[in-house]
């Protein structure tokens, strides 16, 4: 098949997979139902996470190796974006407990090379996968790759607006999904918006709980109108290699 979808596959060529002398990778997307501007659907994180394991299993495809992306976890805590109609949270102990369910389900199944795929940069978030990466190591010995990027190792790859902090629906994610679905983004609300630069990171180190406390009242930060999908086509390469990058440095054992 052409496609990299896990659950496009039946249960037997699954099973063959398995049998295969070098380890199939399976990426997991993990983004949002969140609240992304007034240009963005709810589902920006998710298809930014898709995207990104997409091309990460493209490019272990072009090595010789199998690659599969799973289906998307698109609930996550969204506390930031409370208020805003549509945005949809869990609690992080459910957050945690569902990845670390799937990851441990595919592991007694055999697959032992996994990766996440996440786009969703909430900070509570952030912590129920590294919860659930670091609980399934425990448990089973298998190293979850994660190359999360708000740590600075990743970070200082990425754009002059992601690395400021005010990158919520703004120049970033905007150029990514106008990269990956340009179909779904409001091009005329978009192009209207004014610059709305106010770093988050700063702003929740400062001990904000809120998009709407930190001034982001339309549920953006950054600069919408300044992207372009050459950058969000860019953009999508490094998050595919920091995948495949995080991959290869993970210890199978």
């Amino acid at each position: 098949m052409s496609d990299y979808f896990f659950a496009h596959r039946a249960w037997i060529e699954l099973r063959d997979l398995l049998n295969q002398s070098r380890p199939c990778a399976l990426i997991l997307p993990v983004g949002s139902t969140e609240a992304h501007g007034p240009h963005l659907p709810l589902s920006a994180d998710v298809i930014i996470a898709e995207e990104m394991a997409a091309r990460a299993a493209r490019t272990l495809e072009s090595r010789g190796e199998s690659a599969l992306t799973l289906p998307p976890l698109a609930y996550s805590v969204t506390d930031f974006s409370e208020g805003f109609t549509g945005s949809v949270s869990i609690r992080a102990e459910t957050a945690t407990a569902l990845a670390r369910d799937i990851l441990l389900s595919l592991i007694k199944q055999g697959f032992k090379r996994i990766a996440v795929a996440n786009a969703h940069l909430e900070p509570a978030h952030i912590a129920t996968l590294r919860a659930a990466c670091e609980t399934v190591e425990a448990e089973t010995g298998v190293e979850i790759a994660f190359p999360d990027v708000t740590r600075r190792r990743w970070a200082q790859m990425l754009t002059e607006e992601f690395q400021s902090g005010a990158c919520h629906a703004g120049q970033y994610e905007s150029s990514l999904v106008l990269s990956a679905r340009p179909e779904l983004v409001r091009e005329e609300l978009r192009l209207a918006l004014e610059p709305r630069l106010i770093s988050l990171s700063q702003a929740i180190r400062a001990g904000a709980r809120s998009f709407i406390e930190i001034g982001g009242d339309q549920a953006y930060f950054g600069n919408p109108a300044a992207a372009t999908a050459e950058e969000g086509d860019r953009v999508f390469d490094i998050l595919a290699g920091m995948i495949v990058t995080a991959l290869d440095e993970t210890h199978i054992h």
